[in-house]
């Protein structure tokens, strides 16, 4: 299987110069010494996903562009597609779970998307989106699963590599993959020396078990709070990419994802939602450590005042092993 070049990224990120934002590294001393974050919740749409969506949607002809887009999404693959749409003026429809936070259900539809619900799963939306598809003539625009959209993701791992060339470790959360893929390859082809890091929410661990076999392994089910990160599989085109460049994965509880959410708001000034807070809570409860200049990639902030407090609600501010500092 071809794996993403660094000519692949250097064309997405000139695809996207001018569209994406290119969020900034901000220092986290609280967290350790050289610690930065890289806030994606800060970007067009709210999360990294308007990378893949848009230089994706840049790949087709205008004649498909034209006839209309689709995605099957948890949320904020959803607000890129339709973001990424409403930029060339075309018509998208998204396909969502019935369980899906109207936050991110909102900011869809706010952005001009026809919102489809079906089930709760990664393979309730997918088949849906396809009969869509065939049915209306629909270009679909993956999730994770295609080489193009791990490639605009990775636009995130060339910026950090720019940014601090230094950089030692880079903490990725892990959903179906595309983003530790191209973030992975981006960062090891750029600095060979770095080590990258998956987080996945424990339950939901399809990158640690994929690993494990060798190839990826489907799950029975998934649950957490981390909505955005809960696919049942990997990608087989990010699994290669992990295969090849990624260092370690590691599993962090509920629990903990609502400390580093609290941390973010109260230190920080971030809002994250649980999936782009994982990374910070692998390190808060030290099942990482930060080796040399450390890079967590916050992914999305798409989370809106209602759900706040329920989220944060009995979430205490943890500290870095070692730290000395305060609750």
């Amino acid at each position: 299987m071809p794996l993403c070049t660094l000519a692949d990224l250097r064309a997405a990120a000139a695809t996207l110069h001018g569209v994406t934002v290119r969020t900034p590294l901000l220092p986290a001393p609280e967290l350790g010494r050289d610690v930065w974050l890289k806030p994606e919740m800060l970007q067009r749409g709210g999360s990294f996903k308007l990378r893949g969506a848009y230089t994706f949607l840049a790949g087709l002809s205008p004649e498909a562009r034209a006839r209309g887009v689709i995605a099957p999404s948890s949320g904020n693959h959803a607000q890129a597609v339709a973001l990424a749409a409403q930029l060339f003026g075309v018509p998208a429809t998204v396909v969502m779970p019935v369980t899906v936070t109207p936050a991110k259900r909102a900011g869809a539809e706010r952005l001009g998307a026809r919102v489809e619900l079906a089930g709760t799963t990664t393979r309730h939306r997918m088949e849906r989106a396809l009969v869509l598809a065939e049915a209306e003539g629909l270009t679909l625009v993956p999730p994770y699963d295609h080489l193009t959209i791990l490639t605009g993701q990775g636009t995130l791992g060339l910026e950090i590599a720019e940014d601090l060339p230094e950089v030692a470790t880079v903490l990725v959360p892990v959903g179906g993959g595309g983003l530790l893929a191209g973030v992975a390859t981006a960062v090891k082809l750029s600095r060979p020396r770095a080590r990258v890091i998956g987080v996945e929410p424990a339950g939901a661990p399809k990158l640690t078990r994929a690993f494990a076999a060798g190839e990826p392994v489907e799950l029975p089910g998934t649950a957490g709070l981390a909505d955005g990160l809960l696919a049942v599989r990997v990608g087989t085109v990010p699994f290669a990419h992990h295969q090849a460049f990624v260092d370690q994965v590691v599993t962090v509880d509920d629990g903990a994802l609502r400390r580093a959410m609290r941390y973010l708001l109260d230190r920080a000034k971030l809002v994250a939602e649980p999936s782009g807070a994982i990374t910070v809570a692998a390190l808060l409860e030290g099942v990482v450590s930060a080796q040399g200049p450390t890079v967590l990639v916050l992914s999305g902030g798409n989370v809106e005042w209602p759900d706040l407090p329920g989220l944060h609600d009995g979430a205490s501010v943890a500290q870095p092993p070692g730290s000395g500092l305060p609750g």
